[in-house]
Formats: structure tokens, C-alpha cells, sequence
């Protein structure tokens, strides 16, 4: 599917949004012309926003890559966005997610056996994007596991990554040429 939005460059920014796009662009460590920053820049101050948000995530947060991971695959998975899934996947398995689990999420079959830390925020993960609500059990063993910052941070990155993955679907951003995991099957 082709691409719906067109990537802008800094040239066609108005003025008064080119410093609003150059911290996008350092944030992001490149000019905003791939990926959902291409298509968030065109409203460049939501995108600073967005942008900062990124940054804390990424740098601030204290959760480990490893939940990083999870969560950017968990909320990728929910809403079917290939992008957000191609971006975490690998990286996943590289931060140490078992193979299997990474293909359970992606294929959304039957979970493997899974270590307690793991279990407890897969599992808080699933519901929570799977039913826009979460059982107090499974809340209490997500706490138990990542502490109330660090659960309000993987809720947080959740939120984060389905934002640009909608925006992402909505645009049909194309995945890299260089992608080493499989589609999600939709």
C-alpha cells in the first residue's frame, strides 16, 4: 500500500516550525523522514512533544531494555502495527525475550512457559491492551514485579508506542528493506 502522507523536509517547514523540527531531528538523531516521526512532524510542535516523551522513555525510564521491548512488542501486537513491530522485535530477542515468546506474541498463539518477572508484565501487557482494563491480581503481580514507577512507565511506553503505531497504520508508513523478522500475520 502506498504511502499516505508525504515525508516533509526541513526546507518545506514553515519558519516559525524549523526549530520545533531541528529538536525533533535531534532528538530522533536524524531528520524526521522516516519511520512515525515523518509523519507526527507535520504538526511540528506535538511532535517536539512526542519527541520528548520518546527520549524519556528511551534514556530516563528506569525499566530494563528487556521490558522496553516487551512492551513496544506487546502494544505493536494490539494494534497490528508491522513498523512498530519490525523496530522492537529483533532488538527484543537481542535484550534477551526468549525467541518463543517473541513468536507466541507475534503469532498470538499460546504463550511458552515464561520466567516470573516476565509472566507477571506479559501478562498485565495482554490484558490490559486486550481489555482497556486490568484484573487487581494481575495489577498486584505487575507491581510486585516492576514497582509503581516502573509499571507507570511500561503503561506509559504502551501508551507511546500505539500512539505512532496508529500513526503509523494510518499513514502505511513502509517497513525497512533491511527488516529481519517475519510480518505479523493479520
Amino acid at each position: 500500500m502506498a504511502r499516505r502522507i508525504p515525508i516533509v523536509t526541513r526546507e518545506e517547514v514553515p519558519d516559525e516550525h524549523k526549530a520545533a523540527y531541528d529538536e525533533v531531528a535531534g532528538i530522533r538523531g536524524r531528520a524526521p523522514t522516516v519511520g512515525p516521526s515523518s509523519v507526527m512532524i507535520h504538526s511540528p510542535e506535538m511532535a517536539v512533544r512526542v519527541g520528548r516523551l520518546s527520549e524519556y522513555l528511551t534514556d530516563g525510564s528506569e525499566l530494563s531494555e528487556k521490558f522496553k521491548r516487551l512492551g513496544a512488542m506487546i502494544a505493536a501486537r494490539s494494534i497490528d502495527c508491522q513498523f512498530v513491530w519490525n523496530a522492537h522485535a529483533a532488538a527484543g530477542r537481542r535484550a534477551g525475550i526468549d525467541d518463543a515468546l517473541v513468536d507466541a506474541l507475534r503469532d498470538k498463539k499460546q504463550l511458552p512457559q515464561m520466567v516470573p518477572d516476565e509472566a507477571a508484565v506479559v501478562e498485565y501487557g495482554l490484558e490490559l491492551t486486550g481489555t482497556n482494563k486490568v484484573s487487581q491480581k494481575t495489577f498486584d503481580a505487575a507491581v510486585a514485579q516492576l514497582g509503581v514507577r516502573g509499571l507507570t512507565e511500561f503503561t506509559t511506553l504502551m501508551g507511546y508506542y500505539r500512539m505512532i503505531g496508529l500513526n503509523a497504520n494510518a499513514a502505511t508508513i513502509d517497513l525497512p528493506d533491511d527488516r529481519t523478522e517475519p510480518l505479523l500475520p493479520i
